[in-house]
């Protein structure tokens, strides 16, 4: 595919700017080191098959990545985006559907890769396992626990927030309005309720391991700590993530990195995107309104999905439903029309990419690429090329022309046979004057996928 061999490496002279949720504010992005940029984003828990909701991380940060490598040059970019594979989710998951743990983590492992690959987002650097990482995190815990910010109690380390007097300036609100609003683990393990769980005893037949504390698992929110800190070090550039991560997992993770590693700072810069919803209803397993990437696969090509998800800005809700799934598709088909093979580098003019520099402005960069389009229409090579290359840099027109072609009218839903059929019928109709019957054909035509154009005389049809 084109976007795997086009490099894009502009010397950039603006600045990236991001959101910060810590201070929730627009800043200029100032690395510690230019050289060696690190982001951190929280992947997924393999539990079951990822949905929509999880694909909006994947494609924002993937855009990030590109552009930081595109600002800092590509070998000075090291994105780490982790697998979460031991979870109570896990754990219940494996039991309802009667296979091991093991046996659940691959296959949705398997598929989460898949529905990446769809989704056309490039590998990140590292993709650590947590349970490839388990000693890492029984040192972390026994660190906290030697420094007095950890606990142990019948087995179980807990975390002790109260030890934290910075706990909860990521979310910008006090500890028990955190409390009041957020569904709290109830334990009479804990010495208070806001104490979250380190390491964990198993039960029988469940994943363990050996610890100081007994054998048994590590929460969820150390296995990020660990990961990062392995393969970032103890601060880093960004940490990324979903908004319903702040609290409690990224507010947890401060308290536990900083602690363990006695440093001021831990990310510098925090990006969230915000939700995708239906009806404008947050997409979750409790509302019943869960759409899986795996179900998308075969009705929608990844680059339609991939469109819709940043045709608003990351930060905003974006409402999930058929009109912007219509656009999207319709605006790649248009886009479609000045394709051309790119078999070399090709830059893209710095005011391109401008609005991406602007706190990721995906909307602002879309209305760049409609602008291109209209110059690449008039048929000059360069302006064509240009034009490719923008749709390229963030996953689109990734394949030729003939795959789009091939995908639309496997798409269709009726036979080049019953189209041909349907226009003699519709010229008949136009013929005998019967316009309304013609309007009606045009009509079904067009909710099959097929447009259809009359000209000097003759009436020409596509797949729209």
């Amino acid at each position: 595919m084109p976007s795997q061999y086009v490099k894009f490496q502009n010397k950039m002279n603006k600045d990236i700017y991001l959101t910060n949720s810590f201070g929730s504010k627009k800043e200029k992005f100032v690395p510690i080191n230019k050289n060696k940029i690190g982001m951190y984003v929280c992947g997924p828990t393999v539990y079951d098959n990822p949905h929509i909701g999880n694909a909006r991380p994947l494609i924002v940060f993937d855009i990030l990545y590109k552009l930081l490598k595109c600002k800092f040059g590509e070998k000075n970019v090291t994105y780490v985006r982790n697998i979460t594979d031991i979870d109570d989710k896990i754990i219940k998951s494996s039991i309802e559907k009667k296979i091991s743990t093991n046996k659940l983590t691959e296959d949705i492992t398997k598929i989460f890769h898949k529905d990446c690959n769809y989704l056309i987002c490039e590998k990140p650097t590292y993709e650590p396992k947590a349970t490839e990482n388990i000693s890492l995190m029984i040192e972390m815990i026994s660190k906290l626990v030697q420094n007095g910010h950890a606990y142990l109690n019948n087995q179980h380390v807990y975390f002790e927030v109260k030890k934290f007097k910075d706990y909860g300036k990521l979310s910008n609100k006090n500890l028990e309005d955190l409390i009041a609003g957020s569904r709290v683990e109830v334990s009479e393990n804990k010495k208070n309720p806001e104490d979250f769980v380190l390491w964990k005893p198993s039960k029988e037949n469940e994943p363990s391991w050996d610890s100081p504390w007994g054998k048994g698992r590590p929460g969820w929110h150390l296995e990020c700590s660990v990961m990062s800190k392995k393969y970032l070090g103890d601060k880093f550039d960004i940490h990324g993530g979903g908004r319903d991560l702040i609290f409690p997992h990224h507010e947890n993770e401060i308290a536990q990195s900083r602690c363990a590693n006695e440093n001021e700072t831990f990310a510098n810069y925090w990006v969230h995107n915000g939700f995708i919803t239906m009806s404008n209803e947050k997409m979750a397993k409790s509302q019943g309104n869960i759409l899986k990437i795996s179900e998308l696969r075969n009705k929608l090509n990844g680059q339609v999905l991939r469109l819709a998800l940043i045709s608003a800005h990351y930060k905003q809700a974006l409402d999930w439903n058929d009109k912007l799934i219509n656009e999207s598709q319709n605006t790649i088909n248009k886009w479609y029309e000045c394709y051309v093979e790119l078999k070399k580098k090709f830059l893209i003019p710095e005011e391109i990419l401008s609005p991406l520099y602007d706190d990721l402005n995906t909307p602002g960069y879309i209305a760049n690429l409609h602008s291109l389009f209209d110059k690449a229409q008039k048929g000059d090579l360069k302006n064509k090329q240009t034009f490719v290359a923008a749709c390229n840099f963030i996953g689109l027109l990734n394949e030729s022309k003939n795959k789009w072609d091939s995908y639309k009218k496997n798409k269709a839903e009726i036979s080049e046979k019953e189209i041909l059929e349907k226009i003699k019928e519709r010229n008949e109709a136009r013929d005998n004057k019967n316009y309304k019957h013609a309007d009606k054909i045009r009509d079904e035509l067009l909710h099959k996928g097929i447009s259809i154009e009359d000209k000097d005389g003759k009436t020409t049809w596509k797949f729209k």
